[in-house]
């Protein structure tokens, strides 16, 4: 007959085993039957292969690790409750047992190549982006997102969309407070979609939990990663890596669609780019670039610069009364397309349209006081580029 301790470590481990075997199940049926508001308390399951496949090994492992505490914790309980010495209790005395240390050798490393192999299954099929539907480039700047469909000829800037009133606290806040952008990504369902990430400053990281895509987008670099979104809907995250000032008002919206859906937007899409680039051989007036202006600087250039011009004293310099904005325009025009080497100031020439950069500087250097009169065209920009 088995002694005491060898009956507790028999008993314990072949619970364990029966426990783990029963893990895969036990997780499906947690699953099926969890309370409402769980998902407050868990990861996502999300809505692509990838997504559900980490969501289900999440669980598995999570059972078994409820299932080991709980033989564990159970035996260190019954004994200390079971051989307490108010009871009169003696300790036996016996030494290290073969059988035993084997076994718990033994059990644990089964217990981990059984994990092991859902887990290794769902990484390959995680890192294999062969045989894509579409390819999208997503370069990560502060702080906003640039999004490429690569053969298409379409790209834009995805941008925070909450205002900075709103912020501030001046406006009450809308539904989606500093997860909406002006320009979702839009992707169609049943189909994969490959995402080639980098970065022009610092490292980002695009992040959205549904997906099960977290993927760093490192200046220099090109990581890549995929989705087959299954459900149509918005799906929200952010910037998962901290890149700064406005790394809280760095969001990222996906819009699945269908395939029809997706086919219509990106035909509107090629058809405004095309106007986007008619609408730079046009002569603008004063007024018309004023108005474009303080709307294109409040989205792309008031972060950092302030709304009021004024700036942040100490990290970001003023505009209002600034030598560049009272100074030669082609001294203007180099810092807002070229960037500012050694500074904060980004290389907004790959960025925005000529039309929103003539905007800009043309209020810039007349907003706030500056008054200086002038204005720049598009046209102007598009010399300046081609001059470089």
């Amino acid at each position: 007959m088995l002694s005491r301790p060898k009956q507790l470590v028999s008993f314990a481990l072949s619970t364990l085993l029966l426990l783990v075997c029963a893990g895969t199940a036990g997780a499906k049926e947690a699953e099926s039957s969890r309370p409402e508001g769980w998902s407050l308390l868990n990861m996502p399951e999300g809505v692509t292969s990838v997504s559900r496949g980490s969501y289900e090994i999440h669980m598995i492992v999570f059972w078994v690790c409820v299932a080991i505490g709980i033989v564990v914790f159970g035996i260190m309980f019954y004994s200390m409750f079971a051989h307490r010495k108010s009871t009169g209790r003696q300790p036996d005395t016996f030494h290290e047992s073969t059988k035993v240390e084997l076994a718990w050798t033994i059990v644990p490393t089964i217990i981990l190549i059984a994990l092991a192999a859902p887990a290794t299954t769902y990484l390959i099929d995680q890192y294999d982006t062969d045989d894509a539907d579409l390819d999208i480039k997503i370069t990560g700047y502060q702080w906003k997102w640039q999004y490429e469909y690569l053969g298409e000829d379409v790209q834009y800037m995805s941008e925070l969309a909450t205002t900075e009133p709103a912020i501030y606290g001046r406006e009450s806040k809308t539904e989606y407070y500093l997860s909406e952008v002006n320009e979702p990504l839009v992707i169609p369902v049943g189909k994969k979609v490959r995402f080639l990430l980098t970065a022009k400053d610092v490292i980002h990281s695009w992040w959205v939990p549904d997906l099960g895509v977290k993927k760093d987008a490192i200046p220099g670099f090109v990581n890549e990663t995929w989705a087959r979104v299954d459900e149509p809907g918005v799906y929200r995250g952010f910037c998962a890596e901290l890149c700064g000032k406005g790394h809280a008002f760095m969001p990222v919206v996906v819009n699945a669609v269908s395939e029809a859906e997706y086919d219509t937007w990106l035909a509107e899409k090629k058809v405004a780019v095309a106007a986007e680039r008619e609408l730079a051989k046009k002569t603008f007036t004063l007024d018309e670039l004023m108005a474009k202006g303080e709307e294109a600087y409040n989205r792309s250039c008031a972060a950092c610069h302030m709304a009021n011009g004024e700036g942040i004293p100490g990290a970001f310099p003023g505009l209002k009364g600034s030598a560049i904005a009272l100074g030669p325009v082609d001294k203007h025009l180099e810092s807002v397309v070229n960037g500012v080497p050694g500074t904060a100031m980004q290389a907004f020439g790959g960025q925005l349209s000529e039309v929103d950069l003539a905007a800009i500087i043309t209020y810039e250097r007349n907003a706030w006081g500056n008054d200086v009169g002038d204005l720049v065209q598009p046209v102007d920009v598009l010399k300046f580029k081609q001059g470089q």
